[in-house]
């Protein structure tokens, strides 16, 4: 009797999720070219990875390889800070366009933080959804690792949770802008 993918069911493992952020950096520039002199910019890296263990086991016909764990590291692991270049660094302009910006990227890793939960339900809800792939050959295997990666980033539960991330970050990103006088800004031109 030949095997059937439905043999691999008894081999679904509930999967064990671990979230991490990633370690960041901040690096400061100034372009060539000039910007808007009261505002600066911060461009924020996304680090968005996935590392899949999978449990591989063998039955009549083939492999059975199912997700078992899934080591997420997920956050923001650069920030790059343009401000003008007619601010000179370590004047009072510029460490006051750089304290603006350095409030979008706690800004930023706020965000992270308060949706932590949520993403780690969100992996977890994928991760669990997905149910084992069989394989004849101990060749496929990799591939079928692959897939079971694709499936899990690819799920709508973790779709939905980082559309929530960026439509947080926009939000609190512009209340930090609307908030922002310019007074500080402003006392280094008096």
């Amino acid at each position: 009797m030949p095997v059937l993918a439905d043999d691999c069911l008894p081999y679904k493992f509930i999967p064990r999720v671990v979230l991490s952020t990633p370690v960041w950096t901040k690096e400061v520039v100034q372009p060539l070219k000039e910007m808007d002199l009261f505002h600066g910019n911060v461009i924020a890296t996304m680090t968005d990875n996935y590392e899949i263990v999978a449990d591989i086991t063998n039955i009549e016909d083939g492999f059975c390889v199912s997700l078992k764990a899934v080591y997420a590291d997920v956050g923001y692991s650069n920030f790059l800070v343009q401000i003008d270049i007619r601010h000179v660094p370590d004047t009072c302009s510029y460490n006051a366009v750089l304290s603006h910006e350095d409030e979008h990227i706690r800004t930023y890793l706020s965000v992270i933080d308060d949706y932590k939960k949520e993403l780690q339900n969100s992996i977890f809800s994928a991760a669990d959804s997905i149910m084992p792939i069989f394989v004849r050959s101990s060749d496929d295997i990799d591939a079928a690792i692959n897939e079971l990666n694709a499936e899990l980033q690819a799920h709508p539960d973790l779709i939905l949770v980082k559309q929530k991330i960026k439509a947080a970050e926009e939000i609190r990103n512009k209340k930090i802008d609307q908030m922002d006088t310019g007074e500080s800004l402003k006392k280094c031109f008096m």
